[in-house]
């Protein structure tokens, strides 16, 4: 299942989302298709709505057509349906090739973000150096093979970081991100991707990129390496040819993507036989230039490896989350901890107080571990304000603390009791991330009086007595959050206790 289409319309972070929806306990369903969407930030609501009604539904919505999850878009009497790749359909069509299943959707602001892990943007400021440098040291027809050769690695090196999970706009954009490029004669991905000829591990795509990174160097250096480039240009002659093999011939489908790139290689042929200046060769010259090319092909093959071996710990990781987040297998180990009761269930309670969810946090205000888990406390009671509720519990003794936490625990009661919870919580925030209490003395008037510490003695007595020593702990209507989890972990559970009328 590749819904790169359906991705890149959702402006989703493709490797996050396969990850987070590989690793579902109930992948491939479209319960962990829904889920995965919600953990991304875009909400959406499923639905079983007879026919008679899609004339009703929004102009965007999803379903399932051709078993496969799709993006939707009325585009008058027609859709277009974004999934593995994107079809133009009539209504007929779509009522024939879909069950009942709907989900609506509603696109989160700010939803899209592109992790980048590699150096393309570095490589793009070498580019721009390299234009730089070649306007005022080549005659034109030397700054035009350059640039043309740059053009080619950009090209190159936005294949390959698409081959690697990374989006392209301009690669999208060529090879069928668009309801009006015809993806039945244009196939990028069969071609570029499936391609199943590969020396030493490169693909075809790989020795393109390795070409325009030497000849871009090469470049540099004209008119001097004139001879060496003419060579190789000519070479390339042959990756043409195989090009257009394997599209006219084999898959009888073209890649403007490839086109383009044969286009680049024409031109360059072109200019270096009929506008270069003959040199005479130079063997040092001939060395250098194969010194370059096999450096560059052995660190696109190191980099292969490298991202291969991460591609397979991500799917690695995915299978065995699969099972981590199992709801049932949670809950069993969250239950299987003793109930621990608490007298105190009202200092430092924020939330819903009447949710049957019930989240304390023990923790420490020099604990550094637990300004993360103050962080999840957070975001849950921003995600789930009507549906939880959570204490602080602080490990708190007038014995072992000095004058400036008594301060700052006085002060954070005062601001519980006259403040907002936001203005609570962002105060906690700046003591644990920036160790200061700017949130504090801004919203501490001057009359302010010592506030009474001992409900803070008590509860952090409870939770001596309850074993709970170590910082930071969760705890879930009572029991102990399961030590084989990680803290982080309880995202994934919360919309399930929410669910659970047996919690």
């Amino acid at each position: 299942m590749i819904l790169d289409k359906l991705i890149n319309y959702l402006q989703l972070d493709k490797q996050e989302f396969i990850f987070q929806f590989n690793s579902h306990p109930n992948y491939p369903s479209a319960l962990a298709f829904s889920d995965t969407l919600n953990f991304m930030g875009l909400k959406n609501e499923a639905y079983e709505l007879d026919k008679e009604y899609w004339d009703e539904l929004p102009e965007e919505f999803i379903t399932i057509v051709d078993q496969s999850f799709s993006v939707v878009k009325k585009m008058g009497t027609k859709y277009s349906v974004y999934s593995d790749t994107i079809q133009i359909i009539n209504k007929k069509e779509l009522y024939q090739k879909t069950s009942e299943f709907v989900l609506l959707f509603e696109k989160a602001e700010n939803g899209y973000q592109k992790y980048i892990y590699d150096f393309k943007y570095f490589i793009y400021s070498i580019m721009l150096i390299f234009i730089l440098y070649s306007v005022p040291n080549h005659i034109w027809y030397e700054f035009i093979f350059n640039i043309l050769s740059l053009v080619g690695l950009y090209i190159s090196l936005e294949i390959y970081n698409q081959k690697f999970g990374n989006t392209s706009t301009i690669i999208n954009a060529m090879c069928g991100n668009n309801p009006l490029v015809n993806t039945s004669t244009n196939s990028c991905h069969k071609i570029i991707y499936e391609d199943k000829t590969h020396i030493l591990g490169l693909k075809f795509s790989d020795f393109s990129l390795i070409y325009f990174i030497g000849l871009s160097i090469l470049g540099l250096f004209l008119p001097t390496t004139s001879f060496i480039i003419k060579g190789f240009t000519f070479a390339s002659t042959i990756a043409i040819g195989y090009s257009l093999y394997i599209q006219t011939i084999k898959e009888k489908k073209f890649c403007l993507v490839c086109l383009l790139i044969i286009s680049i290689l024409t031109i360059q042929i072109g200019v270096s036989f009929f506008l270069f200046e003959s040199v005479i060769f130079n063997y040092n010259i001939l060395l250098l230039a194969i010194i370059l090319w096999l450096t560059a092909a052995a660190t696109i093959i190191y980099l292969n490896i490298i991202f291969q071996e991460k591609e397979t710990l991500q799917k690695s990781n995915a299978r065995n989350l699969r099972f981590k987040r199992n709801y049932d297998i949670f809950k069993r180990e969250l239950l299987e901890n003793e109930r621990i009761s608490f007298s105190d269930n009202q200092t430092f309670s924020l939330g819903s107080k009447n949710s049957k969810i019930h989240i304390s946090l023990v923790s420490n205000p020099y604990c550094g571990f637990c300004k993360e888990a103050h962080k999840i406390l957070k975001d849950l009671l921003k995600k789930y304000p009507n549906d939880i509720s959570i204490q602080i519990r602080f490990n708190y003794t007038l014995e072992r603390t000095d004058e400036k936490l008594n301060s700052l625990i006085s002060k954070l009661i005062y601001l519980y009791k006259n403040k907002s919870e936001e203005i609570f919580l962002e105060a906690i925030e700046d003591w644990f991330t920036l160790g200061n209490q700017s949130t504090v003395k801004a919203n501490i008037e001057e009359s302010f009086a010592q506030e009474d510490l001992e409900p803070l003695v008590n509860i952090s007595k409870e939770n001596s007595f309850a074993g709970l020593n170590f910082t930071p702990v969760f705890i879930i209507n009572g029991h102990q959050f399961p030590e084989k989890y990680d803290r982080e972990d309880i995202y994934y559970f919360v919309e399930d206790l929410i669910e659970d009328a047996d919690i």
